[in-house]
């Protein structure tokens, strides 16, 4: 069996970790953080293997769509990058939508998420979804108390409608500890390269930590189902935590990688005569 089957099988098996083995592993404490080589390799066979996922997703014409929720500053985004870095932006489609237009506040509030769900032989990931009401709107006041809890009373039943389509959804909640929260704003207040992360309303949340818990816990309470379960990834430690959901979102696709066709360049043809013009062209400086 080649090593690289071998690595995929190891990686469907680490996933299913039993109860028992996990309460040993929290009772252990945090990792060690990982290194850059480790975590490098690591992700490269996670890419092949998402590669291969995308091959089998174009082929079967299945319907993917991925949510991802949590704190802020827990890796929404970074995460995200790295599933999509080395696969097709036609089959892979991130959805982040910017605060609804007027029109789209008169419209039935899941209205305006409908029209980017996938088609057959598509992955559309969710960067913030229509958990948007249950968390930041609720918070912050942009909606009413009356609005979150039929939001949660409608959720269920929408995301049942949702998987009986066909659609695999997956929902992740990526959470971060306060301490490793307040790094990383500050980080990104005294970074000229990160400063465009931080916006008023982060810092208005900032503040809300126990609001947020609380809203998080109603949220799973309500729409945490056996058809649309929620799946929660610790991230304090950025490179582990992107690995380990992107193990677990491979192991709850069902893709079976399709054997890969031999190819052999074709042989260039002769020149017959070309010779390079000498036009004026503007070649750029390189100071490199």
């Amino acid at each position: 069996m080649s090593k690289k089957r071998d690595k995929r099988e190891q990686h469907h098996a680490e996933v299913q970790t039993p109860p028992a083995a996990a309460r040993q592993e929290a009772d252990a404490g945090p990792a060690p953080k990982m290194k850059r080589k480790e975590y490098e390799r690591e992700m490269r066979v996670l890419h092949g293997e998402l590669v291969a996922m995308q091959e089998w997703v174009k082929a079967s014409g299945a319907k993917i769509c991925i949510v991802f929720e949590g704190r802020d500053t827990a890796g929404k985004g970074g995460t995200i990058k790295r599933i999509t870095e080395q696969v097709s932006p036609r089959v892979f489609r991130v959805v982040a939508l910017p605060a609804p237009t007027e029109r789209e506040k008169s419209q039935m509030y899941i209205q305006r998420y409908v029209p980017h769900f996938p088609a057959a032989g598509e992955v559309v990931i969710f960067d913030r979804s229509w958990y948007n009401r249950s968390g930041v709107e609720r918070v912050m006041g942009f909606c009413t108390p009356e609005e979150t809890e039929r939001f949660l009373e409608l959720a269920p039943g929408f995301e049942k409608a949702m998987t009986d389509a066909g659609i695999v959804l997956l929902k992740y909640w990526l959470e971060v500890s306060p301490g490793e929260q307040t790094r990383r704003l500050e980080s990104r207040i005294n970074d000229p390269r990160k400063i465009w992360k931080l916006s008023d309303l982060d810092l208005k949340s900032y503040s809300r930590w126990y609001d947020y818990s609380r809203a998080r816990d109603a949220m799973f309470a309500a729409t945490d189902t056996a058809w649309a379960p929620w799946y929660i990834a610790h991230t304090d430690d950025k490179k582990r935590g992107r690995l380990n959901i992107i193990s677990h979102l491979l192991s709850q696709v069902p893709y079976k990688p399709l054997a890969l066709p031999d190819v052999t360049l074709p042989k260039r043809q002769r020149a017959s005569g070309y010779v390079e013009p000498d036009l004026p062209l503007r070649c750029i400086p390189a100071p490199f």
